[in-house]
Parts: structure tokens; C-alpha cells; sequence
């Protein structure tokens, strides 16, 4: 049940912060707001970091280099966000970027991608993502 709770909090979250990012853009430009949200969130990390104490630098140089792109994937997620957003309406860009989420997500699983448990891809899951996006178009339907 938790797990629910946290992605219920990361889904509003995303929604709410796509939206607020291009409030920032508006006055700042697209690049400055995803230096300052980046820059932000990075000064709330370390503050919470040293309140939790978690983690350890020493397995650094152990650990794959490539996850370490997810700080640059980060950029892209936010900067790409902002723009659908900005171009689109903020309900059907992230109805979008959530579909687009879950198929990469079902490849990674289906592929056993980054040493991740394969799961065995199915018409149900298949038929699911099909639905959502029927969904989306019969949201984007006037």
C-alpha cells in the first residue's frame, strides 16, 4: 500500500511541478528554469541527505557509470515536460508522458534491461496500453 502512496505523491507531483516549471520559463526561459528547478531540488537533496545520513560515496567507484546519467536524464525529463506543456495543455501532455513511461518501462521489463527481473510480455499488458491510449485519444477528441 505504500508503494501506492508514493506513486500517487510522484504523479501529482510531476503534474504540479510540469506545470509550475513553465510558469518559471515564462519569465526566465526554458534553460535558466531547468538549471534553477535542478539547482533547487539538488540544494533539498543534500539538505536532506545530511539530516538522513544515508548512503555511502565509497561504493561509488563500484557502481555502473551509466546510471549516473539519470541526473542528465533528469534534464531531459523536465525540459521536455515543459515544452509538451507549453505546446499541448498540461492534462494531455502528461496523459502522454505517462503512456510513453510505461512503454519504455514494459521494454525494460520485457527485455530485462539494467538487470531488471524480465517479465514476460503479455496480451493483458498489451490490451492496458492500448486502453490508455484509446483513452488519450478520446480526450483529445472535440
Amino acid at each position: 500500500m505504500l508503494g501506492v502512496v508514493y506513486a500517487i505523491i510522484a504523479g501529482l507531483t510531476v503534474s504540479f511541478q510540469s506545470i509550475f516549471n513553465v510558469r518559471v520559463s515564462e519569465k526566465l526561459g526554458f534553460w535558466l528554469t531547468n538549471t534553477v528547478v535542478h539547482g533547487s531540488g539538488f540544494m533539498l537533496s543534500l539538505l536532506i541527505l545530511w539530516m538522513v545520513k544515508d548512503g555511502n560515496l565509497h561504493k561509488l567507484d563500484s557502481l555502473n557509470k551509466v546510471y549516473l546519467l539519470g541526473g542528465c536524464m533528469g534534464v531531459v525529463i523536465v525540459f521536455g515536460a515543459m515544452k509538451s506543456v507549453t505546446i499541448l495543455n498540461p492534462a494531455l501532455a502528461i496523459a502522454i508522458l505517462l503512456i510513453a513511461q510505461l512503454i519504455g518501462t514494459l521494454a525494460v521489463e520485457t527485455f530485462g534491461w539494467f538487470g531488471i527481473d524480465k517479465v514476460a510480455l503479455s496480451a493483458n499488458r498489451l490490451l492496458g496500453i492500448g486502453v490508455m491510449i484509446a483513452g488519450v485519444v478520446i480526450f483529445k477528441y472535440k
